[in-house]
């Protein structure tokens, strides 16, 4: 096992000087994509933050899939030696339910507390429990089982305390008939609006007007989107819809990830969601682009494998190596201006640093602008 890193001893001005140049990405994660594609100047400068005693110290944390290798004792090992201090936990859906075996535990409340006091045994907290999927896939089967671990979900969230669930907000079909999902971003030609207004009226919102209740009932009142391509939140825009029209317990799990491509500044979409009271979760994970792919094929280019890297336009990267740490220390920053109550929680899908390397990566870069913010 690796020791743990000796963090009080880095010298933070130099690391942040160092990374802010070598980890800086082709676009500023500031600027629009109109920008992106005519300059692959450094990322802007951060909105100076200097040190103060009033900002809250948020958790650092990381999403489990990662360590899909290991088992529960193995990953609770790696995580504390890494000096983290939260974990988002998969129960099913997409992210699976590798660590958390989730019939066993809601069926036995004394399994479900032995479960929990695993992690804080080593100081780490169970802060969110992530039930991605599609509950309203157009397939009955497929969404009645994420419909019932999302119910699942719920339930062991009120037995261990833990206030927020993350998920999707999913995508139906275009009509009745339909056997697949249907994403639809553009109201035009006139049937696509139909087809979207439909999706809306009848299938997302009386759902999740239904599975809101549900929680608020068992005391769960922070449901956290991830605004993800190929379902229906899938940037600020669509997260308010769903929030106006269900209630105050939909929010976001703010994954800058997928708003980067989109041309948000991450400031102000963090600014933005903190006003609403709608941001009850993160995840910390960045975008690089490659700018001479972004002005011969646009953004809806990704490179989910290392082998597609020559010709995509963009693709995930642990935090700091999409955008300059200084980017980074902005958004953290922010999170910090707003009175984010939720943790930072690394997900890692980069191809280039796949799997617990990238999640080490960025919880160094992580851990120095916090402390940096901090004044530690």
């Amino acid at each position: 096992m690796k020791k743990p890193r000796k963090d009080s001893a880095l010298d933070r001005r130099q690391f942040l000087a160092a990374t802010g140049g070598l980890l800086a990405a082709s676009v500023p994660g500031a600027a629009k994509i109109a920008d992106v594609v005519d300059s692959a100047a450094p990322s802007p400068s951060p909105r100076a933050p200097k040190p103060s005693g009033s900002l809250r110290k948020i958790p650092i944390g990381v999403f489990d899939p990662v360590y899909e290798h290991l088992s529960l004792d193995a990953m609770l090992d790696k995580v504390s030696t890494l000096g983290l201090e939260a974990m988002e936990i998969g129960t099913g859906g997409y992210p699976n339910n590798r660590h958390c075996p989730l019939d066993e535990l809601i069926a036995d409340r004394s399994k479900a507390k032995a479960w929990q006091k695993k992690f804080e045994d080593k100081g780490i907290r169970v802060a969110a429990l992530s039930c991605h999927g599609n509950p309203v896939h157009p397939d009955a089967k497929h969404a009645q089982k994420d419909i019932d671990t999302f119910r699942k979900t719920v339930l062991l969230a009120e037995m261990l305390d833990v206030k927020v669930i993350v998920g999707f907000s999913g995508c139906p079909g275009g009509t009745p008939q339909d056997a697949q999902p249907n994403w639809i971003t553009y109201r035009w030609p006139p049937e696509y609006a139909q087809m979207q207004d439909w999706q809306w009226k009848e299938r997302v919102i009386p759902y999740w007007k239904e599975a809101a209740k549900y929680a608020r009932d068992h005391g769960i009142k922070r449901l956290a989107f991830e605004m993800h391509p190929n379902f229906v939140v899938y940037n600020p825009r669509t997260l308010m819809k769903l929030r106006e029209a269900v209630g105050e317990e939909i929010g976001a799990n703010c994954d800058l990830s997928h708003l980067f491509w989109q041309g948000c500044d991450p400031v102000e979409v963090i600014h933005f969601l903190g006003r609403q009271g709608a941001l009850f979760h993160a995840h910390m994970k960045d975008t690089t682009f490659y700018p001479e792919n972004v002005n011969k094929y646009g953004v809806l280019n990704f490179a989910f494998e290392k082998t597609d890297l020559d010709s995509a336009s963009e693709t995930f990267r642990a935090v700091g190596y999409g955008h300059s740490a200084s980017l980074w220390k902005s958004v953290v920053k922010a999170y910090m201006d707003v009175g984010f109550e939720g943790i930072l929680s690394i997900e890692n899908e980069d191809p280039i640093l796949p799997g617990e390397v990238g999640v080490e990566r960025a919880a160094y870069v992580l851990k120095n602008v916090r402390r940096e913010l901090l004044g530690e």
